[in-house]
């Protein structure tokens, strides 16, 4: 805000005006081109490192920990979560106050409302953790933060897919359907990642098929299946910002 006299009309204006379409497309995108930046100079320059195993089987693509644990990437990845995380706060905390307008008199879909501010401030402080503690320094840290980011990303997803659901009851368009279906195909096929990441990260870990010529198909379908998620992620959160947007301007009608 401006500095001057209290009664001055002026004090009130705001120095910097920025439009909520490019403040959203500004925030989803620093995390994807932090990421594709982060694989891409590992994959350049520590490929070695970036897709070593334990049991030094065979691997062509480095997994999310490992691309961005190393030094220049721990730098980029760190600088765009950081500058990425204050406006998911706040985007949080709007579509709380989104939901809560719209569910002004419905005490299960308010109760969820909160559910779905406490999972999204979850799933961004797990973000922070496992950005912020790289898995070469404290693997465990790292490790409970990514529990923590998926297991509340998903049930932040499950609980929006429900919230929007009753919103779609008072916006029958066919835009509005089409939407719809499409955050819960990318909530069931974020879920399905998560699922086969986990299963193929077991295998690997109990089995470790060797690769000594060719990948081990495990390995390779883990860290390809992971790569999958934060984009799948991103694409679900900027469906629903650019609705809220489009929605908040349109007159509001209580859902009772």
């Amino acid at each position: 805000m401006l500095q001057g006299p209290y009664n001055s009309l002026d004090r009130d204006r705001p120095l910097i005006r920025l439009p909520f379409t490019s403040f959203a497309v500004g925030t989803v995108l620093l995390p994807l081109s932090g990421f594709i930046a982060c694989v891409s100079i590992s994959l350049m320059y520590h490929f070695a490192d970036a897709t070593y195993t334990h049991c030094q089987v065979s691997n062509y693509l480095p997994s999310i920990s490992s691309a961005i644990s190393r030094v220049p990437e721990r730098y980029i990845w760190r600088c765009c979560i950081g500058l990425h995380s204050a406006p998911r706060y706040l985007m949080s905390i709007m579509y709380f106050k989104f939901y809560h307008g719209r569910f002004a008199n419905r005490l299960l879909e308010q109760l969820l409302s909160g559910l779905a501010l406490l999972c999204s401030l979850t799933e961004n402080s797990g973000l922070l953790v496992l950005t912020y503690v790289a898995s070469t320094e404290t693997y465990n840290y790292h490790k409970n933060g990514f529990i923590v980011f998926i297991a509340s990303s998903l049930l932040h997803m499950l609980i929006t897919c429900r919230l929007w659901h009753m919103i779609r009851r008072s916006y029958v368009s066919p835009e509005e359907v089409r939407s719809y279906r499409w955050k819960i195909r990318l909530f069931v096929f974020n879920g399905s990642c998560c699922l086969a990441a986990y299963y193929f990260f077991r295998r690997h870990n109990k089995y470790c098929e060797p690769g000594s010529k060719c990948p081990s198909p495990a390995q390779v379908w883990t860290r390809t299946v992971t790569g999958c998620i934060p984009i799948l992620l991103l694409a679900y959160y900027s469906s629903i910002i650019f609705k809220v947007f489009i929605l908040a301007r349109r007159p509001k009608k209580d859902l009772r």
